[in-house]
């Protein structure tokens, strides 16, 4: 594996990571299933591409104003589709992924339709996707440690009581469902600069699924547990590749084994710190001995058990 196509990876790596985050803070923390999370990179991911490509905008105002727009259309969706219950949300949002698709293609003087859109600056490198990963998980993890953050896991774990609290229900899953989006078209302006080809058939519904299949993988309600997801999801496949076209079965047998030995996910509703891993260290002597002992006691009931006998 060259040097180049590491770095070309992990960059990969860090712009998906990015979306997850964000599916992260409106699946696990509201518990609203979105299939739409492509739709909203395509929407980044074009307007950023289209302001650099065409009109020579520089790279950061171009990634910005993708965000901008996604977060707009996320708005104006929500405040339609947030007031669907359960599985109708789930399917106008997956609706709402395919009709964006679709647009993209049937407009070709400006995307290039089913063409694609060549030609694209190379302005995100490893460096710009690692920080923007690093920077938007900091963000995120502030965003749940905090009173909006606590609202969202309370409207998750009882709507019906957040609502008798005082908690505005609607108006924080409109927060987190913008939220989520402006991360997704963030995402995509970083792919665009990064891939330098676009194609609507690139954002379709089974990217869409494995963003959300990751979540649920890394683990509901755990930011940790999302970071964990997108490295094993994106690095899978890549270390099964040796075993050419077998290598999907093993991700397969994988992805499922995860779910069905642990259907909260690897880290559902729980977080690593390092203060967590530092302790667990510090205490590890001390169980191995307990253990030992426990052991010793063991062999010496054993054994006088076999002497009475």
């Amino acid at each position: 594996m060259s040097t180049a196509y590491l770095l070309n990876l992990l960059t990969i790596v860090c712009i998906h990571l990015i979306v997850v985050l964000g599916i992260s803070v409106l699946t696990g923390f509201t518990r609203l299933f979105s299939f739409g999370n492509a739709g909203f990179m395509s929407i980044g991911a074009y307007t950023s591409a289209l302001l650099t490509l065409r009109l020579g905008v520089p790279f950061w105002p171009a990634v910005l104003v993708g965000c901008l727009a996604a977060g707009i259309i996320a708005y104006f969706l929500g405040s339609i589709t947030l007031k669907l219950k359960g599985d109708y949300f789930l399917i106008a949002t997956l609706g709402f992924g395919e009709c964006v698709r679709v647009l993209f293609s049937y407009i070709e003087p400006i995307t290039g339709g089913a063409k694609g859109l060549a030609g694209i600056p190379k302005h995100t490198t490893f460096p710009v996707a690692f920080i923007s990963a690093l920077i938007v998980l900091v963000l995120t993890w502030t965003f749940i440690h905090s009173k909006y953050g606590r609202s969202l896991a309370a409207i998750r774990e009882q709507e019906i009581a957040a609502e008798a609290v005082g908690i505005k229900t609607s108006g924080y899953k409109k927060l987190s469902f913008v939220y989520s989006a402006v991360l997704a078209g963030f995402a995509g302006g970083l792919y665009a600069h990064s891939l330098q080809y676009l194609s609507p058939d690139i954002f379709n519904l089974t990217r869409s699924s494995e963003y959300t299949i990751t979540v649920v993988i890394g683990g509901l309600g755990s930011i940790t547990g999302s970071v964990l997801g997108a490295l094993l999801i994106n690095l899978l496949p890549e270390m099964f590749r040796s075993l050419s076209s077998y290598r999907m079965l093993f991700y397969g047998v994988a992805v499922v084994a995860v779910i069905v030995l642990k259907p909260n996910g690897l880290c559902g509703y729980k977080e690593f710190s390092a203060r967590k891993i530092f302790y667990w260290f510090k205490n590890l002597p001390g169980k191995l001995r307990k253990k030992r002992v426990e052991q010793k006691v063991k062999v010496s009931e054993n054994a006088e058990k076999g002497d009475m006998q």
